[in-house]
């Protein structure tokens, strides 16, 4: 896996068994997220005066200075390393994605901090309260993506964040906050304070939170939930939403007996926001 340097934004390749402490980001994809061939560009020690003209482009993107928000906040707390989606994977690399997506709920587990960006959140009060948080943040759309469910059930430790990156409060200390967020995802409390393992919870529960969630690639809807079901398998984008959500279903009967998982079909698909899914998961150069 690879992670970057919150002090120079450089990438380095680890070891995952052998990996530093880090902290992880959980965000929506927006406009402008900088990819893992853009930040090797930067760390490139020589620039010829075309490449650096393509670096300056490359730092006013958006993406870039979210990712530099987030280096800068997990310097001050202590973080060395960061793991970002965006710029941490190859996506031109059909394997690469592959094996990143089938890891993803363990990399989010091993992390030793999870930040939760809800950029959509503007105003407000910060290190928010009981129903205050849900006033805040319940309609952030942070909570209706397909593949943040996982990034919020794997941490162990998880704070969210407002566009402006001050804490608005942890799922993890604060019973407040854990019923406002079970209001939200219907996830029980006792799964997001770790008190109860997610294998503990059924199959039609666990679907039962995804199906209030959307993915823009109809495949998606059954990627997303690799970790949360504990399952592998190859991604095969193409095959369509009901072939991928039936290979998911048959990969979860090999480990469970719950055949409740057949009253589930597959859930919503948010055509409008495909070109957030092309920009995260699609194969080859944009």
């Amino acid at each position: 896996m690879r992670l970057i340097n919150t002090t120079k934004i450089e990438l380095i390749e680890v070891n995952e068994e052998l990996a530093p402490r880090y902290a992880i980001l959980s965000h929506r994809w927006e406009e402008e997220e900088v990819t893992l061939q853009e930040i090797q560009e930067l760390n490139r020690r020589q620039l010829s005066e075309a490449v650096s003209h393509t670096a300056n482009t490359i730092r006013a993107k958006k993406g870039y200075t979210k990712l530099k928000s987030f280096a800068t906040l997990a310097l001050r707390e202590g973080y060395e390393y960061i793991w970002v989606d965006t710029c941490c994977i190859d996506k031109t690399s059909s394997a690469e994605l592959s094996e990143a997506i089938n890891s993803m709920y363990r990399w989010y587990q091993k992390a030793d901090k999870c930040y939760a960006y809800l950029s959509d959140v503007k105003d407000g009060y910060h290190d928010a309260v009981g129903g205050v948080f849900y006033l805040l943040c319940s309609e952030s759309r942070w909570f209706t993506r397909g593949w943040t469910l996982q990034e919020l059930v794997a941490p162990a430790n998880l704070s969210f964040y407002g566009g402006d990156w001050k804490c608005l409060g942890s799922k993890n200390d604060n019973e407040d906050i854990q019923s406002d967020l079970k209001k939200i995802t219907d996830i029980n409390t006792r799964v997001l304070d770790g008190s109860m393992q997610i294998s503990d919870v059924s199959v039609a529960e666990r679907m039962k939170w995804a199906s209030k969630r959307e993915t823009s690639r109809p495949e998606d809807i059954a990627y997303s939930l690799l970790g949360i079901f504990d399952v592998n398998m190859p991604l095969l984008y193409g095959e369509g939403g009901v072939k991928a959500f039936i290979r998911l279903q048959e990969e979860i009967l090999k480990s469970s007996n719950d055949h409740t998982i057949f009253a589930w079909r597959v859930p919503r698909v948010e055509v409008s926001e495909s070109q957030e899914f092309h920009d995260k998961h699609s194969l080859g150069n944009d």
